[in-house]
């Protein structure tokens, strides 16, 4: 979506608070022997709380109220009964609405003590959008944030995945622009002031070939690396972008 008014505006950053604050409870209760149905059943109780809905449920049918995948795990794993153990790296992916308006954002967070591959992957990807982030205001093109997501990975020895990638949101989960983690030479719409959308870095320590499980949902890496995602919801303006999940 593009921002009209000032009540979108007013909505989006109530949202955005509400995604940041269930990451922030969902971070601080990892530790090994949690399962991630016990990290799903945090945030549901904290979007009750809030007057929340979890989007994916609600436009999709996910069963969960996030997304949680480990290891492996690329994006939209199911919650259930696997624990966490020492050394995991596990990507917590919450997108909520209420009152007509949407927010998504994703941290990566290392089960400690963690090993150097996950420390690395979690501060590469978190440095990615770092870096997207400086060519995101209006008169820039998609595919700078792409190009400047790719050089990053790619500077650290690991690749991006590129059959996932960034969005529009704020109305709905999914929005149109696409926004690839990848210099693509068709992805050159000029980013415009207003315009609502998620930059996201999702890389793997391995090749960047994946599919999805046979739960309909759960994509994993096909040579078992490890992955990472890092993301926020994001206003473009002339200047700075505005990190509505933050």
């Amino acid at each position: 979506m593009s921002i009209e008014s000032e009540q979108d505006l007013r909505g989006l950053k109530a949202i955005g608070r509400i995604v940041a604050q269930v990451l922030s409870s969902m971070r601080r209760a990892v530790r090994p022997g949690i399962t991630t149905t016990e990290l799903d059943s945090i945030a549901a109780g904290e979007l009750f709380r809030h007057g929340a809905l979890s989007s994916p449920k609600e436009v999709y049918g996910f069963p969960g109220e996030t997304c949680i995948s480990v290891n492996d795990e690329v994006v939209h794993g199911v919650p259930g009964k696997r624990k966490l153990n020492a050394g995991d790296i596990v990507k917590l992916d919450v997108t909520a609405q209420k009152n007509g308006y949407v927010a998504d954002a994703c941290i990566s967070v290392a089960v400690e003590p963690a090993g150097a591959i996950v420390s690395r992957l979690i501060k590469c990807a978190e440095r990615a959008f770092d870096e997207a982030m400086k060519t995101a205001s209006a008169g820039h093109r998609i595919n700078e944030i792409g190009a400047a997501v790719e050089r990053t990975v790619r500077g650290e020895g690991f690749n991006v995945v590129r059959e996932l990638c960034g969005h529009g949101v704020g109305r709905t989960i999914h929005e149109e622009p696409l926004v690839p983690n990848y210099y693509h030479p068709r992805a050159n719409r000029k980013l415009s002031e207003g315009l609502v959308i998620t930059i996201e870095p999702i890389i793997t320590a391995g090749r960047d070939a994946v599919h999805t499980l046979s739960d309909g949902w759960t994509i994993r890496t096909d040579d078992h690396a490890r992955s990472a995602h890092f993301e926020h919801t994001i206003v473009i303006t002339n200047g700075n972008p505005l990190v509505l999940t933050a």
